[in-house]
């Protein structure tokens, strides 16, 4: 049986990685990983965190199953979190699952089942693992342009040209905030628009939602999805609690399935408690219970709120900062764009010869496409990755 598998193409951040780990130069800057890092260059526990896991370990008394869906009171404090009142309770299924990935994939599942033959619209770039994953499972992707690379912005004009295309059959997946890997985001207006045209051709939006906290705030981030969620019949939303809980590896996140009609949330609730089932049955607990304690406990949700401001700012001024720097040590503001996008990732718009240029002469690594990791920067090494983008002549 073996001996029939085919090699599987390399995860490229993963291998990214593992050359910084071997690269001896003290000066190394690792902005490839899709991870928060503090200005220590570690990824800490969050306050609030630790103190609900604390009150878990005091009061939980049983390691039972939950339910395939998860615990109830996990989906309504993750409901209320992205969507606040903006759609009903009732028209809402929803099924907890390991991190974001795992709710993306069981959207997927759930899109091959209700629409077979359907095609997915997808951003033009957007996170590998989305493409990998539609891959897998055989789904037709359809590319979208979203990002101007002259211009480092949305090309909003591309994209709703591209979008014209779609069908009653179609699912369009889009970003929620904090686009991976390029940080530029749309505005209220133009997801107005995006929702207009959603709703003339009757597609279905599917929007990933991994970085609510980290881009304008809370509420901000969330404006966009909110406004789909309530002015369309339908949607699909997969929440992510990895980036803005700081929970990476307890892999908790939640898919939501809407459907105006009411009466159409059983059938729903049933087909996500069904894919739970076929997939890994029932859904890790452990961070669940810790983000449900967060949100639902007024002193700890306080706290957590302070410390993801705290992360937000910071990467809002690292970006400010290296943008700066760039103007000063360039005499163009042709690297401004740094300071507009949002979140972790900017793709910096370099070649991946100069990409490479960065990697072997000055110890800086980031994914191909030139995708780089505001968090993985402090005030220390913004200069100098400053410096090397300069001389690499990008």
């Amino acid at each position: 049986m073996f001996e029939s598998l085919k090699e599987q193409p390399a995860d490229k951040i993963l291998a990214l990685m593992a050359a910084y780990r071997e690269d001896p130069r003290e000066t190394k800057i690792d902005l490839g990983v899709g991870v928060y890092k503090d200005a220590e260059g570690k990824t800490p526990v969050m306050r609030a965190i630790k103190a609900a896991e604390q009150k878990v370990w005091e009061t939980q008394d049983s390691k039972s199953y939950v339910g395939l869906a998860g615990d109830a009171a996990f989906s309504d404090a993750m409901i209320s979190l992205v969507l606040g009142d903006a759609v009903a309770r009732d028209t809402i299924a929803a099924a907890a699952t390991p991190g974001g990935t795992g709710a993306c994939r069981q959207a997927f599942e759930l899109i091959r089942m209700a629409r077979p033959g359907g095609r997915v619209f997808v951003s033009d770039p957007t996170w590998p693992n989305h493409l990998s994953i539609l891959k897998f499972l055989n789904m037709e992707i359809v590319p979208y342009r979203y990002f101007d690379g002259e211009t480092r912005a949305v090309n909003f004009d591309g994209m709703m040209a591209d979008l014209a295309d779609v069908t009653s059959d179609d699912v369009v997946l889009l970003h929620g905030c904090c686009h991976n890997p390029t940080g530029a985001n749309l505005n209220l207006t133009q997801w107005q628009a995006v929702v207009d045209l959603l709703n003339d051709k009757g597609a279905v939006p599917m929007i990933d939602i991994a970085y609510q906290g980290f881009g304008d705030g809370l509420e901000e981030d969330a404006q966009g999805v909110r406004l789909v969620a309530s002015s369309v019949p339908e949607c699909l939303i997969a929440a992510s609690c990895s980036k803005n809980f700081g929970v990476y590896r307890e892999r908790t996140g939640l898919l939501m399935a809407i459907a105006t009609d009411s009466s159409r949330r059983k059938l729903n609730q049933d087909t996500l408690n069904f894919l739970n089932r076929q997939n890994y049955s029932f859904p890790p607990d452990h961070g669940a219970r810790i983000v449900t304690e967060v949100l639902t406990d007024a002193t700890l949700r306080a706290d957590w709120q302070a410390e993801l401001e705290e992360v937000r700012l910071s990467m809002l001024g690292l970006r400010e900062q290296l943008a700066a720097e760039l103007q000063r040590l360039s005499g163009s503001d042709r690297f401004g764009f740094l300071a507009q996008h949002r979140g972790m990732f900017s793709r910096l718009g370099a070649s991946p010869e100069q990409v490479e240029t960065l990697r072997r002469d000055f110890g800086i690594y980031m994914v191909g496409d030139s995708r780089l990791n505001i968090a993985g920067l402090n005030k220390t090494s913004v200069p100098i990755l400053a410096d090397a983008i300069v001389k690499a002549g990008i």
